[in-house]
């Protein structure tokens, strides 16, 4: 049963396939029949198209041969249509040119005239643009033009009509390019704009002005004010600025950058001379060695003061403003490698005239005084030296920094030479003047002492000591070692105190030293004057800035030392001649009566001997110190005063009914004698007398007393 029902189901399927087969090889051959057919049509299309094409071939050669002719017309056409079309745009610049010069004249107010001079400078670099289109484009077009018209002339391509016109307008465009161009560059509009705007460009330089320099200067001395003076000041608005910087690259465009330069370096160099001359630089005038030698030293020393402030302010304020504006209006032009040279032509002439007085000073004569001139010149250079490079740096600044070095280096030299002159003058006692009659201390010692104080104070001793330093270094080379600041400082003042002590010991030795009067009592001026002045010495440069450099000891061993030294011998000459006239070895073996005789004469030797003292004292021994003179006033009656009183204690009945000086006269005198009194000696009445005297005058006489052998300590 299941066997059959599979036989019939497959023998369906063949059926039904049987069928599919059949119906598929009818529609196969329909489609056979359906190709063949249209196959057919093919071929008549085919030959359709091929008769059409035989007789189209002529139409497309002559529309190529058209489209080719436009297009070579079109090529020469359009570029004389836009050079018509610039010379329209021209023509309406220009016009509106006119319009705002007319405006410009008429305005009064400056901010809008300077607004309306930009829209004159966008005028002109647009009618420039203009221009130079019609210049670069107008031959190749004309040659296009012309190339064009013989074409169509030769092959007649076009009606005798469109020839006839288009070579017309070639010749109008011809004559136009020919006649019109130059005059548009070099005769027209343009010219005169930009002579306008030469004008407009020097009146606004004119215009901008440095601030009161006077004022400046008055800053730079107040809280704050160097940081200001150091950065300097923007000059002119931004309006002006941004009209100046596009005026220059307008006028370096249309071949008047030497005009431009010219102008820019004329005028701002009259505004920065004309900055400078508020502050009255009229010292600048004399600058050659002579004629600074003839200047009054006050003068000078005011002229010098002046140049240091002068050249520091034109520096750090007016040359930094002035480089500021330069880089601003002409760092566009040639890529900013034009500005640097103007600058440089403009501080050139301003720094020249500084220059020419600070080498006229250090050329001129070596006197002593002006060495702290010539330091004080030399640090402010030291202190700007920094920004001075800053300022003119680069290769256009080269020779403004090298004259800048050449003055260092004079300046070195010249404090140098001044410096080690003094020295020389002092040893050679070049004042020409005899030792001082009155032992006082000499001019040139005071002079030379305050004149070493003074260097070596911080305001001197640093720049003294760079110049010795400096110095050293150019003799002995730049690899050598030198000492430090102050070990070459100290060597070279003490070289000059050197100096000063042998022209010391020279006048010292002028003394002559032989007047003694009978008693053998004279004045040793060579004492009093050695005493005096290295005590002078020492006193004015202990606990000073120049003690502190030569140190205690050397004071000590070479001044105060010495100075003690010759008190010791003017006491030892002057004083103890008088007081061994009181001596009483000669009384002993005397009788009574020639003892009192003896005494008297002793007495009366003594007085005599004091007066005589006393009168060779006044005016001619001076001892000016204060605290020397009381020393040596104390010395002395401490010498005379104890010898004076044991004598008259030792022999007051010998003096009985004889008038004498009690000690405190005596010691009234020695007073006056250093205090510079009258000297005139007042004698004891007889109620000064010891004999029968009041027991209160033995006590103070008692007071007085002193040993034979103190007496003869000097």
């Amino acid at each position: 049963m299941g066997s059959n029902y599979k036989a019939a189901s497959r023998l369906s399927d063949l059926e039904l396939t049987r069928s599919d087969l059949k119906t598929l090889l009818k529609a196969t051959a329909k489609t056979e029949e359906s190709l063949r057919k249209m196959d057919n049509k093919f071929e008549v299309i085919d030959e359709t198209l091929l008769t059409s094409s035989r007789r189209v071939a002529p139409l497309q050669s002559l529309a190529m041969a058209t489209k080719a002719l436009e297009t070579r017309i079109n090529r020469a056409v359009t570029p004389a249509l836009a050079l018509l079309d610039n010379f329209k745009l021209s023509e309406s610049i220009q016009h509106k040119l006119l319009e705002l010069s007319e405006k410009m004249s008429t305005e009064k107010s400056m901010s809008k005239r300077l607004k309306k001079l930009v829209k004159y400078v966008d005028c002109v670099d647009q009618l420039k643009v203009s221009i130079d289109c019609i210049c670069q484009e107008g031959e190749p077009v004309i040659q296009r033009l012309q190339e064009v018209v013989e074409f169509l002339s030769r092959t007649k391509a076009t009606d005798q009509y469109r020839t006839h016109r288009l070579r017309e307008t070639l010749v109008t465009l011809k004559a136009l390019y020919e006649t019109e161009v130059d005059a548009m560059r070099f005769e027209g509009l343009l010219d005169e704009a930009l002579l306008n705007l030469q004008d407009e460009y020097e009146s606004i330089l004119e215009q901008i002005r440095h601030r009161n320099v006077v004022e400046l200067q008055a800053a730079d001395k107040g809280d704050g004010g160097d940081e200001m003076v150091i950065m300097g000041s923007d000059l002119g608005t931004e309006l002006e600025v941004e009209l100046l910087r596009r005026i220059s690259q307008t006028l370096a465009a249309d071949d008047c950058l030497d005009i431009c330069i010219d102008i820019y370096v004329k005028v701002r160099y009259k505004r920065v001379a004309k900055a400078l001359m508020r502050l009255n630089p009229e010292y600048l005038k004399s600058h050659t060695p002579e004629e600074i030698d003839e200047m009054q030293w006050e003068s000078l020393e005011t002229a010098i003061t002046l140049w240091i402030q002068h050249f520091e302010l034109a520096v750090k304020a007016v040359l930094v403003s002035e480089k500021k504006l330069c880089e601003q209006v002409l760092g566009g032009v040639m890529e900013g490698l034009i500005w640097p040279e103007c600058f440089a032509k403009i501080a050139d002439k301003i720094m020249a005239v500084f220059f020419r007085f600070g080498e006229g000073i250090a050329r001129s004569s070596k006197e002593p005084q002006k060495l702290f001139k010539l330091l004080d010149m030399f640090d402010s250079l030291e202190k700007l030296k920094p920004g001075f490079s800053e300022v003119f740096d680069g290769e256009s600044g080269a020779d403004i920094c090298i004259r800048f070095r050449e003055l260092e280096k004079l300046l070195i030299h010249a404090s140098s030479k001044v410096f080690w002159e003094f020295g020389l003058q002092i040893e050679g006692s070049s004042d020409g003047l005899p030792p001082p009659p009155d032992g006082s201390v000499p001019k040139i010692v005071r002079y030379a002492v305050n004149y070493l104080k003074y260097l070596a104070t911080e305001n001197y001793s640093v720049a003294m000591a760079k110049v010795l330093r400096t110095e050293q270094i150019w003799k002995a080379g730049i690899l050598s070692k030198p000492e430090t600041d102050e070990n070459l400082l100290r060597d070279a003042i003490c070289n000059i105190m050197e100096a000063l002590q042998r022209n010391v010991e020279a006048k010292r030795s002028g003394y002559n030293n032989n007047s003694r009067d009978k008693l053998g009592i004279s004045i040793p001026l060579p004492h009093v004057f050695a005493m005096n002045t290295y005590w002078y010495i020492y006193m004015r440069t202990r606990n000073t800035e120049l003690g502190k450099l030569l140190g205690d000891q050397y004071l000590k061993k070479n001044y105060k030392v010495v100075a003690e030294e010759s008190a010791y011998m003017y006491q030892k000459q002057a004083w103890v001649p008088l007081v061994r006239i009181l001596e009483q070895d000669d009384l002993e073996k005397q009788s009574k009566e020639a003892k009192v005789g003896l005494v008297r004469l002793k007495i009366e030797a003594f007085v005599k001997g004091l007066d005589d003292i006393s009168k060779r004292h006044k005016g001619f021994c001076v001892i000016p110190e204060v605290d020397l003179r009381q020393q040596i006033r104390s010395a002395t009656v401490k010498l005379v005063i104890p010898a004076y009183t044991e004598f008259l204690n030792s022999f007051s009945a010998a003096l009985q009914g004889k008038s004498y000086l009690s000690p405190e006269s005596v010691q009234e005198l020695l007073g006056q004698v250093f205090d510079d009194g009258d000297g005139k000696l007042k004698r004891r009445g007889s109620r000064d007398r010891t004999g029968g005297g009041s027991s209160g005058m033995d006590g103070r006489i008692k007071d007085f007393r002193r040993s034979r052998s103190n007496t003869s300590d000097l």
